[in-house]
């Protein structure tokens, strides 16, 4: 006679497993994203960095109003020796 768990545990067994397939896939596609989302967040800082230089070359030192664009300089404070 050959050992054998009941036919109700080996279904208990492929469920779990096959719930944990779903579940790893799941999360290697939310990793993907994760990434994916990481270089966009990477490039649109390199555009941040890109306009400021435009802007202060333009400008000079300034705070922008993002609501509205207008702006402010920036006053540098003198060092006193």
């Amino acid at each position: 006679m050959q050992n054998k768990i009941t036919d109700e545990e080996l279904k208990n067994l492929q469920d779990s497993q096959s719930k944990m397939s779903q579940a790893l896939s799941q999360v290697g596609l939310l990793e993907s994203q994760k990434h994916s989302l990481l270089h966009s967040i990477a490039e649109f800082n390199k555009e941040i960095e890109d306009n400021k230089k435009v802007l202060e070359e333009k400008y000079g030192s300034i705070n922008i109003n993002l609501e509205d664009g207008s702006y402010e300089e920036i006053k540098k404070e003198k060092v006193e020796e």
